[in-house]
């Protein structure tokens, strides 16, 4: 064993932060095992046996983007035959029917952006939502649709993260982080935010007091080594802002996109899965929660992946069109009894955030 793995051994042993050569170390070690045993170690100093949850329901408002990314099966142009935009009228209906779910706890809404639609319009979904549904949470919007938001309305982030939170806006998203790595959004995401602007909006959200979720996108054209630089930008804002609630893993589905076309690029495989989140729960030490996302996932692998250091399961989600349109298999809803039975199948409890 070589000294940079032995040390990496030794901080896990005694709970100890660890540096980038260390991660990279163990990644490629690819002891699996060993990573699910101390991974999971950790989780259970975190959060005990509790694995989290939530019943939620998840609106996308619209397809219609002008970031027109290669990563993405979702983003249509205007005119598309697959295009839809969701006008006020069908946003009061969803949230009608969203009123009949029992002990519903948050309504989730990301979209597009859409070239045509001004903040007004997001603005006026996050009222609709808080006047149907006052006691549950809005998380809304990643730091990608406040950047557009601000320049479509010539205001600064700091006033149109503050006037979302005023009207309801609970949460924000941690969507559109990719991977941080400048070499990689050229190629991947070319006109979306830059990484330090992602971060800055974040560390803004934080300041107001605003939560929020923080993600990676793996399993496409990127290096171990942005990986790694991209959870350690998280790992550093976090220290400074605390503001970071739960950690989320998006393994690339490559079907239906052009970068998957253009790379001849394979979704990633569950071992891979399995490894990158026990590798992030060692390399967060400062995250309370991991959250395995089952829609990308499937909950076969989710459902493991509580062996391997992840503490929270997502939600119910009623629909979801993004993930999807990249040819995703899974459900786009599930039960709370489902969700509660995969979770006591692991011997952990159930604990509805």
């Amino acid at each position: 064993m070589n000294k940079i793995l032995k040390s990496a051994r030794e901080k896990i042993s005694k709970f100890e932060r660890l540096n980038f050569d260390e991660i990279f170390a163990l990644y490629e070690e690819n002891d699996l095992l060993y990573l699910a045993e101390s991974a999971r170690k950790l989780k259970e100093i975190k959060s005990g046996k509790n694995i989290f949850y939530t019943i939620n329901r998840h609106i996308n408002l619209t397809n219609v983007c002008s970031a027109n990314c290669p990563l993405c099966a979702f983003q249509c142009r205007s005119g598309d035959e697959k295009a839809f935009t969701l006008e006020i009228s069908d946003v009061e209906k969803i949230l009608r029917e969203s009123q009949k779910i029992p002990d519903l706890k948050e309504i989730h809404i990301v979209s597009a952006l859409h070239p045509n639609k001004n903040f007004d319009y997001y603005l006026e979904v996050v009222k609709f939502t808080k006047k149907f549904l006052p006691n549950v949470r809005i998380a809304a919007f990643t730091p990608v649709e406040i950047a557009n938001f601000a320049e479509k309305s010539n205001k600064t982030y700091e006033e149109i993260l503050t006037t979302l939170k005023n009207f309801g806006v609970t949460n924000l998203l941690g969507g559109g982080a990719e991977i941080f790595s400048p070499r990689v959004r050229e190629i991947i995401c070319p006109k979306k935010i830059s990484a330090e602007t992602w971060l800055e909006i974040m560390k803004i959200a934080h300041k107001i007091d605003l939560k929020s979720n923080a993600s990676i996108l793996y399993g496409h054209i990127e290096t171990l080594a942005e990986r790694v630089e991209h959870l350690l930008k998280i790992r550093e804002l976090q220290d400074e802002t605390h503001g970071f609630q739960t950690f989320l893993l998006f393994p690339f589905q490559p079907a239906n996109t052009e970068l998957g076309k253009n790379f001849n690029l394979k979704r990633v495989g569950a071992w891979e899965d399995l490894k990158m989140i026990a590798i992030t729960r060692l390399a967060l030490d400062n995250f309370e929660n991991v959250k395995s996302f089952w829609v990308m996932l499937t909950m076969p692998i989710a459902q493991l992946s509580l062996a391997f250091g992840a503490d929270d399961l997502g939600g119910t989600i009623g629909e979801e069109k993004i993930i999807h349109a990249a040819g995703v298999q899974t459900k786009k809803n599930i039960s709370r009894a489902d969700l509660e039975k995969i979770i006591r199948e692991t011997c952990y409890n159930p604990v509805h955030r």
